[in-house]
């Protein structure tokens, strides 16, 4: 992972594609190339390094990057990391060492980490209670939730997204 300050050139690109949604009929044809013009902006940044290494064909960064597009949509099943170090043909403890070279947490904390913020906009925006919640993301218990939601976001579920729409409001 990287952080640098972006550049007004790859701002301005990506600003023209959102805007793009406003102008349906150019959006067939001008959305490719503006991507085109957002991936050669990124390939000639600092971030190229890490970009190259996680597109490399069969790289452990690319197996990884296939994973976290998995959770990403499977958050909410119950799997085990040997599943997944099998899934990315990796023993478990090089796949546990990839990951957190990726991600800079462990798996258990990256799908955790999942869950709480979706759980916690599902109570924000769809208005599920904290039990639902838990067990819409794959929590088994309610009350482990809790804990983990406290220590994760600093407040209990109810006072969390009390606050937070009271912010809403304000």
């Amino acid at each position: 992972m990287s952080v640098v300050d972006t550049d007004n050139g790859l701002l301005d690109a990506l600003l023209r594609l959102i805007q793009l949604d406003k102008e349906p009929q150019l959006k067939a044809n001008l959305a490719p190339l503006i991507k085109k013009e957002i991936i050669l902006r990124l390939l000639n940044s600092p971030h190229s390094p890490y970009l190259r290494q996680i597109v490399m064909s069969g790289s452990a960064h690319q197996k990884i990057a296939k994973i976290l597009c998995w959770l990403k949509e499977n958050y909410t099943s119950q799997f085990s990391i040997d599943d997944l170090a099998r899934d990315a043909h990796m023993s478990p403890s090089t796949f546990r060492l990839h990951f957190r070279d990726v991600v800079k947490m462990s798996p258990l904390q990256y799908v955790k980490n999942l869950r709480l913020q979706a759980a916690r906009q599902l109570m924000l925006n769809e208005r599920i209670d904290v039990g639902s919640a838990a067990l819409k993301v794959g929590y088994e218990s309610p009350s482990q939730f809790s804990r983990e939601y406290t220590r994760f976001f600093g407040k209990p579920p109810i006072k969390d997204i009390s606050a937070l729409r009271l912010q809403q409001i304000a």
